[in-house]
């Protein structure tokens, strides 16, 4: 199949590359001809473990191409990929549905046979639609589909999500249009993933519910933690409790200082201004996303409890910047909170994370980054481990405990025992929900 991919950002890229791997011949466009010429040397913009290795593989084999030509990308194609970013629009919450609107229109005006327009970005119901009202009116005699193929991708795993699916969803209305998505998603259907399909409207909520849903379990479970700390409970032995339930399972039960990341915090927004629009409230949605930012403020206090309700003049480590391990993004992760709240009271912050660095420079000026852990708390009198890269997992604590002035620890991941690292030589270690 000849499969063109508009917008090469996360998804567009994750799932561009991948198509490749299928077999397809994938081209790969952007607007950005910087971003272009630098895939066509080989640099990947983001990163993503294994994806580097995989599109040069596939680069090789003259299956997947890069370039700004969209009339020429599209003219052929069985189908075109909508991959372009949907924003929080300010103001009122809602995805900012421009950049898919005016690809939808590029599509229409570069298309020549018969294609199915796929839109893998995230999009609030009814978005499809007009997609296919957008090409209608800009093209009146051309043939097509449109098609809703929302991407569940996990940042730091997306190529195995891709290869290996919990299931694909896809919403169409023709069967032109599903056997044209069926032999796309040919690899997987024959070693037995499922494939969902649906109408074009259920596509687009599934993808909402399911992210809706699993910030709504982190942010129960940190809830859970607050009210563990206050009457004596043990988070980690509630949460086991509670995972070992089929019926609840145990990922994202894992308490921490709430989430962040380019989905979660996007999706839920939109979800509930759709609600609102509807005169559905998503009540428990709503109330996800106060949790969540109150959640990130607790942590706040957490940490200026533990340096004696002051932070003025101290030197603070911070480990990890980014909203989750194995990833450069640092869209809504906490740290964005938390450290210019403790810049804003007085600190001097020393920051280390993998791969935050190129982000976080601009997201968080007045910091200082740091080389490694041990660097990052030389004279320092609190460290806080804010994302749980595996690089703070093995820590050598009594080193660290003799580099800083004064040890102590905020485990805002809870990734040691209170045991152990006051046996380390810290001072104080406050984790969450113990």
């Amino acid at each position: 199949m000849n499969i063109t991919m508009i917008g090469t950002g996360y998804v567009g890229l994750v799932s561009g590359v991948c198509f490749s791997d299928f077999g397809h011949q994938v081209t790969c466009v952007d607007l950005s001809q910087d971003k272009i010429h630098r895939l066509n040397q080989g640099e990947v913009p983001i990163y993503e473990p294994g994806l580097e290795e995989v599109m040069a593989k596939n680069v090789k084999a003259g299956r997947l191409t890069f370039t700004t030509d969209l009339k020429a990308a599209v003219d052929g194609a069985d189908a075109v990929f909508i991959a372009v970013g949907t924003p929080t629009r300010r103001g009122d919450g809602h995805a900012d549905l421009s950049y898919v609107m005016a690809a939808a229109k590029d599509i229409a005006e570069a298309m020549t046979d018969y294609c199915v327009v796929v839109t893998k970005s995230t999009v609030p119901v009814g978005t499809n639609r007009q997609v296919f009202d957008v090409i209608k009116q800009t093209r009146p005699d051309a043939e097509f589909d449109v098609a809703s193929n929302p991407e569940f991708l996990r940042e730091g795993a997306a190529i195995d999500d891709f290869m290996r699916p919990d299931r694909v969803v896809v919403g169409v209305e023709s069967e032109r249009a599903k056997q044209v998505m069926g032999e796309i998603y040919r690899p997987l259907f024959l070693r037995e993933f499922p494939i969902v399909y649906t109408d074009l409207e259920s596509a687009e909520l599934i993808k909402y519910a399911a992210n809706a849903f699993l910030a709504t379990k982190i942010s129960f479970i940190n809830e859970m933690a607050t009210l563990c700390e206050r009457v004596g409970g043990d988070i980690k032995a509630v949460a086991k409790g509670m995972g070992l339930d089929g019926r609840i399972g145990n990922k994202f039960l894992h308490p921490g200082p709430g989430f962040g990341g380019s989905c979660f915090p996007k999706d839920t927004s939109a979800l509930a201004r759709t609600g609102q629009e509807v005169g559905v409230p998503m009540t428990i949605t709503e109330t996800v996303m106060r949790v969540n930012d109150q959640i990130k403020r607790r942590m706040i206090d957490k940490i200026m409890d533990l340096c004696d309700d002051t932070v003025n003049g101290k030197t603070i480590a911070v480990f990890g910047v980014t909203f989750k391990p194995n990833t450069d993004d640092m869209r809504d992760a906490p740290s964005l909170t938390i450290v210019p709240a403790l810049i804003g009271a007085g600190a001097k912050v020393r920051v280390v994370d993998p791969q935050g660095h190129h982000e976080g420079e601009h997201l968080l000026p007045g910091v200082e980054w740091c080389s490694d852990a041990y660097d990052a708390a030389q004279d320092a009198e609190c460290v806080i481990i804010l994302t749980e890269w595996n690089e703070f997992r093995a820590l050598d604590l009594e080193a660290l405990a003799k580099a800083m002035k004064t040890p102590k620890m905020a485990d805002l991941r809870n990734v040691y025992e209170t045991d152990d690292v006051m046996a380390a030589g810290f001072l104080a270690y406050t984790a969450v929900g113990r």
